[in-house]
């Protein structure tokens, strides 16, 4: 079990990890070991999150979710695959703590009376400023 925070628990059965090649150097064991990790996660069909948490996990994993409601996180890091693995789980871990964190209303503001004259009157200077530097027309008479 994989303790999210003190309400989320995932089973161990849920994530499914797969062992890659890592790209960039590596030396001599670049083409022998494979230490990078993708750690895959079914976001839609997990019994341990409920709906509205769900919801603002795929929403906020974005890109990093398939069509189908997996959730891949490739981990690299580090030079070992335990590292990486572990890793792969915090920064799950993290996503999930981020999308159970109620997200604040927003309340629609009105501007002040003052500020909207202030505003005004800015403007109406700005626009004296660039009418002085027009050239002057010559007047037919």
């Amino acid at each position: 079990m994989i303790r999210v925070s003190s309400k989320i628990m995932l089973d161990d059965n849920e994530l499914h990890f797969r062992f890659v090649r890592s790209s960039g150097p590596g030396g001599q064991k670049v083409n022998k070991v494979a230490t990078a990790v993708q750690l895959r996660f079914d976001v839609i069909r997990s019994p341990s999150l409920p709906p509205e948490i769900r919801e603002r996990l795929l929403r906020i994993a974005g890109k990093k979710v398939t069509e189908s409601g997996i959730l891949i996180i490739q981990a690299q890091r580090f030079r070992t695959q335990e590292r990486n693995r572990q890793d792969a789980i915090d920064r799950l871990a993290t996503l999930i703590r981020r999308a159970a964190e109620i997200p604040k209303p927003r309340r629609k503001t009105i501007t002040s009376l003052a500020s909207r004259r202030r505003r005004i009157e800015a403007k109406q200077r700005r626009s004296r400023t660039k009418r002085m530097r027009r050239t002057i027309q010559p007047s037919e008479e």
